[in-house]
């Protein structure tokens, strides 16, 4: 071999090696350390439960302002909706005001145009009840129903059959399907048997009796 050629370099690896990879000059940042000493520990735990606290607060915070709101929307909807009802009950009142100012200013009226009046006051609060689902519960002539009558006492008859409504002393009223208020009622009890007169032979005992 000739002195002229040339070695290979020394740093030249076999073809097919792998590179060692090259080190970063750079090096990560290392974790912050967790506290050794009794007093850094106690320090950390002071640290937590002060972020805690504060955290509470606002939670704490957070909720009651979340009840007054709900509690100041609560009573503002309960106000609207009666405004919403006293409202259309205000022109019934404005109407039973006219009667009255004209009664008192000396007009003579007879019988007749009071009821007439009355009876429009009448169908005028109806309407406004419809409106609001109000309705009468049926009494009268029915059978007595505790879910929606109140008896208020019994009296013998014949005329309706035992157990039924004989008269209505208040009209009851539904709003929607919930009873708003029972009717007040006479519930009708059967008579009593008639006595027999005197010379009528008395009801023959029964058998084995002396």
């Amino acid at each position: 071999m000739s002195e002229n050629q040339e070695k290979p370099a020394e740093n030249d690896q076999p073809a097919g090696a792998v590179s060692a990879p090259e080190t970063s000059t750079e090096t990560a940042s290392a974790p912050e350390a967790a506290p050794t000493t009794p007093e850094e520990r106690i320090a950390a735990l002071e640290g937590e439960k002060a972020e805690l606290r504060d955290r509470m607060l606002r939670i704490a915070a957070d909720f009651d302002n979340w009840k007054k709101r709900s509690r100041k929307d609560q009573a503002d909807g309960e106000m609207r909706a009666k405004e919403s009802v006293l409202r259309d009950f205000l022109e019934i009142i404005d109407n039973l005001e006219r009667a009255t100012a004209s009664w008192g200013e000396g007009k003579e009226g007879d019988a007749k145009s009071i009821r007439d009046g009355v009876e429009l006051v009448l169908r005028q609060f109806r309407s406004k009840l419809e409106r609001y689902q109000v309705k009468p519960v049926e009494a009268a002539g029915l059978p007595f129903d505790p879910r929606m009558h109140e008896a208020i006492s019994q009296v013998p008859t014949a005329d309706v059959k035992p157990g039924s409504v004989l008269h209505e002393l208040q009209k009851g009223y539904l709003i929607g399907d919930k009873l708003l208020r029972p009717a007040m009622v006479v519930v009708a009890a059967a008579p009593p048997a008639p006595k027999p007169q005197d010379g009528e032979p008395a009801a023959s005992k029964t058998d084995g009796e002396d």
